[in-house]
């Protein structure tokens, strides 16, 4: 089972007005989400400020009436746990584009850091409070293997067109300096070539198209034609 898991900014979540709650102020009490509840979460349960964000699910239920976490009560027995069971739930946080800075790394943040217990905690790097998740990420260094960028590109090359695996590529290269930018180019060029059709996949970018076609000329035949008409040309042309 995959459990989807909110990624937002601090007070970034979706509210959604009815005719009913608009009178009530929704906005001054936004709803309570994965992400807020996985706070409170670690701040009230020893256990769980061992886990990352992604595998809460393999302990916790989400109850989607009170909006809470709570302990599984079925599965395998968690050894020097009492009352805690596990099971093989998959938690899956939501992507998050690049161009959405902020919010990209703290999905990075959540990625790595385990147990926060609020956002400015996901912020603080060795005692010291970084002023946004980008410049904590840079600190803690998540991303000094590429590693996150490379799973980018290839989920994108699964099933994205070549202009598009090629705009992703450019955002990772102008906003999120990669370490080998290089070997990340290697790796995926092939699925950013201008209209080729990339392994085990179907493209149909009629642009890419049309430029492949312009640039790949018989050029023996090009040679041959204009050696047949350059000696005709008067002076004038």
């Amino acid at each position: 089972m995959v459990v989807h898991l909110a990624v937002h900014l601090e007070n970034g979540q979706c509210v959604y007005f009815t005719s009913e709650n608009v009178r009530a102020r929704r906005a001054m009490s936004p709803p309570l989400t994965t992400l807020t509840e996985f706070s409170t979460l670690c701040r009230n349960d020893t256990f769980a400020r061992t886990l990352l964000y992604s595998e809460v699910p393999n302990y916790f239920t989400w109850n989607t009436t009170t909006r809470k976490f709570q302990r599984r009560k079925q599965g395998r027995a968690v050894q020097e746990h009492l009352n805690l069971y596990s099971t093989d739930a998959l938690g899956r946080l939501y992507t998050v584009h690049p161009n959405n800075a902020e919010c990209f790394y703290l999905r990075l943040s959540l990625i790595n850091v385990r147990g926060p217990t609020s956002f400015q905690e996901l912020k603080t790097v060795n005692d010291h409070v970084c002023a946004t998740f980008r410049k904590a990420c840079q600190k803690l260094n998540p991303l000094e293997n590429d590693a996150h960028w490379d799973i980018s590109l290839a989920a994108a090359s699964n099933t994205a067109q070549p202009q598009q695996i090629r705009n992703l590529f450019s955002i990772i290269l102008t906003t999120c300096f990669p370490a080998n930018p290089k070997g990340l180019w290697v790796k995926y060029k092939d699925y950013m070539k201008l209209g080729m059709i990339a392994p085990n996949r179907y493209g149909n970018d009629i642009f890419d198209r049309d430029i492949q076609r312009e640039t790949h000329f018989d050029v023996n035949e090009l040679q041959t034609f204009v050696g047949i008409k350059l000696p005709k040309l008067v002076l004038e042309q």
